[in-house]
């Protein structure tokens, strides 16, 4: 097979491929008759060919995609006017935590942010394949260790965290900081990739508070009740006649007292 023919399968592999293409599902093409390096000089052609159109050959972590070049969204969004789903503050410092941290613990990300993270938060991301578990550190309670996954590089159009937006100086120690530099970082393919903020997010205390402590919440709701039946108690013996004086009252019963002589 010529180079031009072989050019042709490659590009028609990867418009019909739902997930980027790895170099060894591409040789699984071609039968293991050309080699990596063959199929990437294949790919930087294919690179120059689509240049200045309105999709473009990217290299990702875990393979290569065609993908509308992120000036194409504005148009795009038309056919699909359904919003991506939006993400607070505190799913997205922590996210940017654990990308430019990693790997970190919870209590590393707390120490950050300066609050507890919701496990709910942690969840959210696992769920949606951008961080797990990598291992645990050897300290007390082993806390598990959180890194970003290959996902959440192909969602943002990364080939690696090197390519992550650079920060200025001091940015690691700074959870808003980190959060500000990934929003930045433009969403390509994938809509539902989204890393926005939203604009009416709630403060963390008052965000993470309704997600971290419903047992808080329970406990000052007893202690408002106790509250309150306490002064529901000194009001009704506030309203109580007081008990009679048996000391300064006379007996009923008593004989009057005679005169002296």
């Amino acid at each position: 097979m010529n180079s031009q023919d072989a050019k042709r399968v490659l590009e028609t592999a990867l418009i019909c491929a739902s997930q980027p293409l790895p170099l060894r599902d591409m040789r699984v093409l071609f039968a293991d008759e050309l080699g990596s390096d063959t199929l990437r000089s294949l790919l930087d052609e294919l690179t120059r060919e689509w240049e200045g159109r309105g999709v473009e050959l990217v290299a990702l972590a875990s393979g290569w995609r065609l993908q509308s070049r992120p000036e194409m969204r504005e148009f795009l969004d038309r056919l699909n006017p359904e919003k991506p789903p939006k993400y607070s503050r505190a799913v997205l410092e922590t996210l940017a935590i654990i990308a430019y941290r990693q790997p970190v613990t919870r209590g590393d990300i707390e120490d950050i942010r300066g609050v507890t993270v919701a496990s709910q938060i942690i969840k959210q991301l696992e769920d949606r394949g951008w961080v797990e578990a990598i291992g645990y550190r050897e300290s007390p309670g082993r806390p598990a260790l959180f890194a970003t996954t290959r996902q959440f590089l192909d969602d943002l159009g990364l080939a690696s965290l090197e390519q992550l937006p650079l920060l200025d100086g001091g940015g690691l120690g700074d959870g808003a900081v980190l959060a500000e530099a990934l929003a930045m970082q433009p969403t390509l393919l994938d809509p539902q990739a989204s890393l926005g903020l939203e604009a009416d997010a709630q403060p963390d205390a008052t965000a993470e508070a309704a997600i971290e402590a419903p047992a808080m919440a329970e406990a000052d709701v007893a202690v408002a009740d106790n509250a309150a039946a306490d002064v529901a108690a000194a009001d009704t013996s506030a309203d109580e006649p007081p008990p009679p004086n048996h000391t300064d009252a006379p007996a009923a019963d008593a004989a009057p007292e005679e005169p002296q002589p």
